[in-house]
């Protein structure tokens, strides 16, 4: 008598696995595109409605998912701001630490100091045109926030470091003014890359991006290097 054989209702056992390896590139770029459009929502309501009227719940609502979505992906409200501010920062999709970013990199490899100024004046005029709204944003939010006030702190600390940190490579490449200290000429950059220094030039006074970026290389090189005028 011949032996039936139960038919395999699951399917051949490599189907599954071939199903999985063509899911999960879906779900990663469907999570990308889901967490693009809460930080596009997000920097766009903060922007129309200052930090403190901003809900997340709003947030989500213009975004198209949940509260618990908003949550799961970035946290309270002041850790999906710092999350704005910190892309902002590095111009990527996710937050760069100032040293680690292929700018840096690039201006640090330039053997010209009058040239590695251009190339820090045109970064910088790119960070401002992504930060100064922000900006402005967070220093109202800072406050009534605690939260936002130490992050508002950190990053005073953090930029002066870093400026500090670009004047000393420029002095040990030669580019640095004798009678000119690190500590002094960290300061002076320092000042000129603040946020409140390009919305004085651009927004109230008219200045032009471009025009700013051009100004600001030239200041740069003679107030910095040696033998400017």
């Amino acid at each position: 008598m011949q032996k039936k054989v139960k038919p395999d209702l699951s399917g051949s056992s490599k189907q599954p696995q071939a199903r999985r390896r063509y899911e999960a590139p879906n779900r990663r770029a469907a999570a990308e595109q889901t967490r693009r459009q809460i930080l596009e929502a997000a920097r766009r309501l903060f922007l129309e409605r200052g930090y403190v009227a901003t809900s997340m719940a709003a947030i989500a609502a213009a975004a198209g998912v949940s509260h618990e979505t908003v949550y799961a992906g970035f946290g309270p409200k002041p850790a999906l701001f710092r999350y704005l501010i910190e892309i902002a920062l590095s111009g990527t999709d996710a937050p760069v630490p100032a040293l680690e970013r292929a700018s840096t990199r690039d201006i640090q490899a330039e053997p010209d100091p009058s040239r590695r100024l251009e190339m820090f004046a045109r970064v910088i005029r790119l960070i401002q045109e992504r930060l100064a709204p922000l900006f402005d944003v967070l220093r109202e939010g800072a406050r009534t926030d605690s939260d936002l006030k130490a992050y508002l702190d950190e990053l005073n600390e953090r930029h002066a470091g870093n400026m500090r940190a670009f004047a000393a490579h420029l002095a040990a490449q030669g580019g640095l003014r004798n009678d000119l200290s690190i500590e002094l000429a960290g300061d002076v950059i320092w000042v000129m890359t603040s946020v409140e220094f390009f919305l004085l030039c651009v927004r109230d006074r008219g200045w032009s991006s471009d025009f700013f970026e051009h100004w600001f290389a030239d200041a740069l090189k003679r107030l910095l290097l040696p033998g400017e005028v």
